[in-house]
């Protein structure tokens, strides 16, 4: 995909606000994180990932209405393919593009050490539910983040945004569950996107940084921190800087 200006399709000062409550609860996050650890998640870390993926989702969701003919009353999968064109930050999904037809052709066909084509991989096998087996879950809170962005999607739209979101929290989950095992970030990297006439994002601060580094607590429970550790592991430019700010203020506001 062709890397347009980080800024492409971001959305308006209301779009991620902090105050609305998250279509994506505690419980359902922590059913995602048991697919993935048998550590226990706190209540603040819960909040914190629930508030992540909103603030990835939204993104996603005003990405594609920029995107979008104005005449047209749903988004459809072209629309997600454009905003992911046009705002790399945007690319947080991608396991879940072997799996979608929408992104058929984009990911590239793959052949054997003989030439041969490997076939895409199958849904089963697994003993626990994969992120995309357990996609479906994510629907109704999609759902509701459509309508309080003031639109809709066609069903397909509504499936790549249900696999997306379902991808990104189990990685999000598998991230923060190595920060508990590790002690820390062992392996943190900043990439920054930037136009050459644009001033560049700000450097997280040193303290920050160096706080990613060693963690405190117990190696059993996934706090908030550890939440925030994974979210810079797995988000980069504008978008980590936003879903960090929000992630801190769900976690000590919570909703509901």
């Amino acid at each position: 995909m062709t890397t347009q200006h980080a800024g492409a399709g971001r959305s308006d000062p209301q779009s991620t606000s902090v105050t609305s409550e998250s279509p994506f609860k505690p419980p359902l996050v922590k059913a995602v994180f048991r697919d993935v650890t048998p550590m226990h998640v706190s209540r603040s870390a819960a909040w914190a990932a629930a508030s992540v993926t909103r603030t990835v989702l939204t993104e996603i969701v005003q990405g594609a209405r920029a995107a979008a003919a104005e005449d047209r009353r749903k988004l459809i999968p072209g629309d997600l393919l454009s905003a992911i064109d046009r705002n790399v930050e945007l690319e947080v999904g991608t396991t879940w593009y072997d799996h979608s037809p929408t992104f058929r052709g984009l990911t590239g066909v793959v052949y054997d050490a003989e030439g041969v084509v490997v076939p895409s991989r199958g849904r089963g096998g697994s003993r626990r539910p994969s992120a995309v087996v357990g996609a479906h879950r994510f629907e109704a809170g999609v759902r509701k983040l459509l309508r309080s962005r003031g639109t809709a999607a066609v069903p397909a739209m509504v499936r790549d945004l249900d696999g997306i979101a379902s991808v990104f929290l189990t990685d999000l989950a598998r991230d923060a569950a190595m920060v508990v095992r590790e002690g820390g970030v062992k392996r943190f990297g900043s990439v920054v996107q930037a136009m050459p006439d644009e001033p560049a994002p700000a450097p997280f601060p040193k303290d920050f940084l160096g706080a990613l580094s060693a963690r405190s607590g117990d190696g059993r429970t996934i706090g908030r921190d550890d939440i925030l550790a994974a979210t810079t592991m797995r988000l980069f430019g504008g978008l980590r800087q936003r879903a960090l700010t929000e992630a801190r203020e769900a976690a000590q506001n919570p909703s509901g």
